[in-house]
């Protein structure tokens, strides 16, 4: 299981890596991992100020289709285009080119409530 230890983690298996006041999302190797194969995502929330745990998008993948949460408030400022023609990027570098989305922070201090690699690890029984 990869669980990188320069990441921060949510409850519903999404991983954050901040730098400055931007933040990286995707979901993580163990969501994908459940999912399976990831066929479509879905983002209609760029440039939008959305509060922390509401969703963001979909991801859709050949079973099922899960809802996405954002794990820290603020303006969904890029989505990765290249998840429109290639979402398995999600399944095949989900810390890479798998990312989701950007978000530009507007609350800091939320950061941390998120999970270490650690927790997480306790989280998912890893």
């Amino acid at each position: 299981m990869n669980i990188p230890v320069n990441l921060k983690y949510t409850k519903d298996h999404e991983w954050v890596n901040v730098e400055g006041d931007i933040a990286t999302v995707g979901i993580t190797d163990f969501a994908q991992k459940e999912l399976g194969d990831i066929v479509y995502v879905e983002v209609e929330t760029l440039d939008q100020n959305l509060d922390r745990e509401e969703v963001f998008g979909t991801v859709e993948a050949v079973k099922t289709v899960s809802d996405l949460f954002l794990p820290l408030s603020g303006e969904i400022i890029e989505f990765n285009e290249e998840l429109e023609t290639e979402p398995e990027l999600v399944n095949t570098d989900p810390y890479g080119k798998g990312w989701m989305i950007k978000i530009k922070l507007s609350d800091e201090s939320q950061i941390a409530d998120l999970l270490s690699d650690e927790q997480y690890k306790e989280l998912i029984g890893a």
